[in-house]
């Protein structure tokens, strides 16, 4: 096993710093009953970066991402957003602070069709203009190919690109993504990757990306974070994660 290194987030210039911390979780830890998902999780995630939360099936990633959107409540810690802390807020106010949750399993409303399924997104903000929906079609044609047709018609990957797109439409300073690639052919999980590097560099959205494809992970994120059995185990930059052949293979299978 390699040894295991500070929780300290980094920025992508592999500094620490605070100034540009939107999200941040302080000794998080959540359980199911006697079991502890979650034991003491610290880690944050900046502004215009994607911070990467990896590790193998029961190390706790898509426990951190419903704790921290307010789906499951904490034992203690907190978490903070942009210097407020949201550690008991209501799950539905989430959405009006700034954070969007995309759960694992592409949940698309079936009986919908794909432009409905958009504009559930937006529900909360009232009138929303046709050209917010218009740039979403513009980021993922296959699904304004398919804007008339039920969800339920749709393939995975269009699913998915769906469920990113109402997500966008909520306006989210941060996107918390859990498992985006599951299932899906790998050609589609580089063009859904590439996208997310797209809006992070060119908008400045901050993403926290939950993923067991650490390959993938890595080769768009800023910081990786890895969990072991509900701990971060290390926490660096995306680079020097991929390079540290002892480290990918204890715990992140490649």
């Amino acid at each position: 096993m390699p040894e295991t290194h500070g929780s300290t987030a980094l920025s992508a210039t592999g500094g620490t710093g605070t100034a540009t911390r939107l999200l941040e979780v302080e000794g998080l830890t959540s359980a199911y009953g006697p079991v502890r998902a979650l034991d003491g999780v610290t880690l944050a995630a900046e502004t215009g970066r994607i911070t990467a939360v990896l590790g193998a099936n029961g190390a706790g990633k898509t426990t951190l991402l419903r704790t921290i959107s307010g789906l499951v409540r904490p034992v203690s810690g907190r978490v903070v957003l942009d210097g407020e802390d949201i550690t008991k807020a209501p799950v539905e106010s989430m959405v009006a602070k700034g954070m969007a949750h995309v759960p694992e399993g592409r949940g698309v409303i079936a009986e919908l069709t794909v432009d409905e399924n958009l504009r559930v997104g937006s529900l909360f903000r009232g009138k929303v203009d046709r050209s917010e929906f218009d740039r979403v079609y513009d980021l993922f044609p296959r699904i304004a190919e398919r804007r008339n047709n039920a969800a339920h018609t749709l393939s995975g990957g269009e699913r998915q690109m769906l469920v990113i797109g109402r997500a966008l439409l909520a306006k989210p300073r941060i996107l918390l993504l859990d498992e985006p690639s599951l299932g899906l052919a790998p050609r589609i999980v580089a063009q859904i990757f590439g996208l997310l590097r797209q809006l992070v560099d060119s908008e400045g959205l901050s993403v926290l990306l939950v993923e067991q494809n650490a390959r993938s992970a890595l080769s768009v994120a800023d910081v990786g974070v890895v969990l072991n059995l509900g701990k971060v185990v290390v926490t660096d930059s995306a680079s020097t994660l991929m390079a540290d052949e002892d480290l990918r293979h204890a715990y992140l299978g490649f």
